[in-house]
This record gives structure tokens, sequence and C-alpha cells, in this order.
């Protein structure tokens, strides 16, 4: 199965490159990207999305919606620390560390979007708070559409990563030095909110995984903030990497940000004033264009579908100008989406891409436990399938077809005994297909609701 995850993580990193341009934030240490920016980078330096600032409290002591989500991108050492660092981390001892828990168990890895989560900074004695801590981040992604309703269709798995020290580099101090599995640090490329990691230590415990699909480090810190990893690995199978401190309240929303662009392919909505008008040719990104409203409606692309739609991140779904880090030349499809403020939520093409990012791995259908589609099936025999069904949504259409024809009296069921009414006794071979279909609202894009389509199929003998 590695085999497969593996090509499928190829797959979507050319996607990735092909999303379109990506900038580096002015005065920045990172350069425009191109094809080379993709994956883990020449394997000495890393691409690393930079979090906005810490969201500050208003005059009646609530925290503003109105911190950016990034602040552009830098290269950083694959090792998370300077540049000439060299690994002096010494090893726990502890028996536990490389322990793998299932925290959420929706199934078979084969099946499902699997999510790993591996802490740093927590000794061995603090691991229940890394559980915990594990489970709370976790609610905190599953508080934000489209993954309420998708939940589903994950699995999480928590790694121990035991360390010497308590606490992180660069907490609470820059001077501060801790000895962690993971070389964890804070103050990342002189940025004191960019939380690194040692990326080749990271990647030795997400392989005691099964098959990653999403990487997220927490960081035992209550200090603000974290970091998006650009790509993810094409060998293990992840499609990208977030860092987040674990007792800090705002910096979940970093992680939810970074997954629209590791699973929902989605560029940057936030800009820059250095940065002043686009006048390259049309992007790539789902979420970013050159035309107007008008424009994308009569050439029928990008999100054109939801034009005029009232969107969950407020206000309608048009042509706002400013995106993909400039102020003017492009547009974004809301005002305000999490894509561009942290605290926001997906707008409604951003969920739609998000929803298809959770299909590239989870299945609309899965074979019953216990069931094979290998063997031949004789009269008399039984089959059944699964069908993750969404939370308060529309649902999902299954149906079965005798030889492509589709037999209307199975619709819906999820277990089918081989009859005789069902298939002729004439001695011939037969196809018996289980095929069904998300009727999600989120999605209108056709071709999205084909990646949202899955069948299996057995060999009936009649």
């Amino acid at each position: 199965m590695r085999i497969r995850r593996a090509r499928a993580a190829g797959a979507a990193l050319v996607a990735m490159v092909a999303v379109g341009a990506a900038f580096a934030a002015p005065g920045s240490a990172g350069a425009a990207p191109g094809a080379g920016d993709a994956g883990q980078g020449d394997g000495r330096t890393v691409r690393v999305e930079v979090p906005g600032p810490e969201p500050a409290a208003s005059a009646d002591g609530r925290k503003r919606k109105d911190t950016p989500a990034g602040s552009g991108y830098v290269r950083v050492p694959a090792s998370g620390g300077p540049a000439d660092a060299t690994d002096t981390a010494e090893p726990s001892g502890s028996a536990a560390d490389g322990t793998v828990t299932k925290v959420i168990d929706n199934g078979a890895t084969a099946d499902k979007l699997d999510v790993v989560f591996v802490g740093d900074g927590y000794r061995e004695g603090e691991l229940a708070q890394f559980q915990t801590d594990v489970k709370t981040k976790w609610n905190d992604v599953l508080g934000v559409e489209p993954y309420t309703t998708y939940q589903k269709l994950f699995n999480v798995w928590a790694v121990d990563a035991v360390s010497v020290d308590s606490g992180v580099s660069g907490d609470p101090a820059k001077g501060t030095v801790k000895n962690t599995a993971l070389g964890s640090n804070f103050w990342c490329g002189d940025i004191e909110r960019l939380l690194c990691v040692d990326t080749n230590r990271l990647d030795r415990y997400v392989a005691k995984a099964p098959e990653a699909d999403l990487v997220i480090v927490l960081a035992n810190s209550t200090k603000y903030g974290g970091a998006g990893y650009t790509g993810g690995n094409a060998q293990l199978g992840y499609e990208g990497i977030a860092t987040a401190s674990a007792g800090n309240s705002d910096s979940g929303q970093i992680a939810i940000h970074e997954t629209g662009h590791s699973l929902g392919k989605l560029d940057d909505e936030y800009t820059y004033a250095e940065y002043g008008r686009y006048t390259g040719a049309e992007l790539g990104s789902l979420n970013s264009s050159i035309y107007t409203a008008d424009q994308l409606a009569a050439r029928q692309t990008k999100w054109y579908r939801w034009l005029g739609q009232q969107s969950p991140d407020g206000g309608t779904v048009g042509a706002y100008e400013g995106s993909s880090y400039y102020p003017q030349g492009i547009y974004r499809p809301t005002e305000n989406s999490i894509m561009r403020t942290l605290g926001r939520k997906f707008n409604l093409p951003g969920a739609e891409a998000m929803v298809n990012g959770f299909h590239r791995h989870a299945k609309t259908v899965i074979v019953g436990a216990g069931i094979s589609t290998k063997s031949e099936l004789r009269p008399g025999a039984r089959v059944s399938v699964e069908v993750p069904t969404p939370v308060g949504d529309r649902g999902t259409d299954l149906r079965w077809y005798l030889d492509g024809k589709e037999v209307a009296g199975l619709r819906g069921k999820t277990d089918v005994r081989i009859t005789g009414g069902l298939v002729p006794d004439d001695g011939a071979e037969h196809t018996l297909t289980a095929r069904a279909v998300d009727r999600t609202d989120a999605v209108r894009d056709p071709a999205v609701r084909k990646a949202l389509t899955d069948s299996v199929e057995w060999r009936v003998h009649g």
C-alpha cells in the first residue's frame, strides 16, 4: 500500500506546482518559487509559510479576527535550526518513544485520509498530555467546515516522540535551547512566531504510522506560532506538514489554513502593498484569477458556478480584488476567507476544493469487513459495503448494477444476497457493481463530483 500512496503523493506534488504562482513576501529570505520548490526542497533547505502575527485583543479583551493568515514564505534549513547547526540531540532512551496510537478510528488506512500527529518537547511523563493535546487540536479542526461534515473520512494517529527536555527551543526566550526529539524551535529564520522542525527526524517518526496523508506537529508550548511546509514526502506519501503550538488556542488556525494548501491546493488570498499590480497571465490556482466576476461567468471558469451565492465566511461569492500577494490585478472569491485571515471559514469555492482533497485519499464506498472482491461468487453468497455518511449533509447515493444495468430494488442497500432473482441461472459469468456518489451541495463542478464517485465489483457465476 505504500507504493499506492507514494504515487498519489507524487501526483499531488505535481498538481501543487501547477496550482500557480506563489511568491515570497517582501523582505523575506525566500525567492519566487519554481518547480524545484515542491516537496522537501534540496535536502538542505525547505520552503515554509510564515504564520501571520498573533491575533490582537480588542478593547473588550476579545481576539480580533483580522490577522493575516500568513506573512509570506522563507527557506529554512531542513534541520529546523541555524544553517550551521549540527544534530546534537540526545536520545531519551524511553521505551515509549515511537509508540503509535490510533486516536480516531473510522476504518482501514487504505480507505481513509490518515492524519498523523507527532509531538515534540514532551518527556515520557508528559505523553498523556500529548494525547490530550492531539484530541483538542483535532476538535479545533473539526469545528471548521467541511471538516465537520466529513469527519468520518479521517483516521487520526498519534506518534509519541519522547524528548529529554520539556518544551521547545526559543520558548520563552530566543536563546532558550531544549534537547527535543524533533528539534522544534521558535525564532526559525529569525522570526519569533515561525516554529520549525527537523524534517529528517520528523520523517523517522511519521514512518512508524500507517500511511500518513497529512502531518501535524504539536510543540509542547503555549507560545503562539507555527509553520506550513509547502510540500510533502513522496516516499512516505503525505501531502504536507503543519506545525502548531499545542497550548495556544490561536495556533490551531495556522494548521487549518495550511491544510487549505496541502489538501485543497488553494492559494493564499492575503496581499502586500509592495507587490502592486499583477500583470501576468492567468494563474493556475483554484481561488485566484485575473478575471472579474462578469468575465468569470462569460468564460465559465474558476469559481463561476458559485457567483452570487452566500458564502459561510460572510458576504456573497464574487470577485474581490487582491489575492496571491498582489493587491491589484488579481481577484479572490470572497472578502475574507481563512486563506486570507485567521479565524475565518473556507469560502464556498475553497470548501469544494477541500472536499475534493479529502476524496483523493478517502473512498466513497468501501467493501464490507470480511468480504473479498477477488473470488467468484455463487448463488447464496452475500456481499456488503460501507458508505461513510457525511454529517448533516445530503448523504451518499448508493446503487447496484448487474452487467452495467441498475437493479432498482437494491438502491441504498448495503447488504446484498446473490439470488436467482438477481443473477440469471445461465452458467455465465456476470459482474455485480456497487457504486456510490457523494451528492453534497458543497460541490458543483462535475469534474469534482466524478472524483467523489467510487465503485467496487464482483464476478458472479449464474
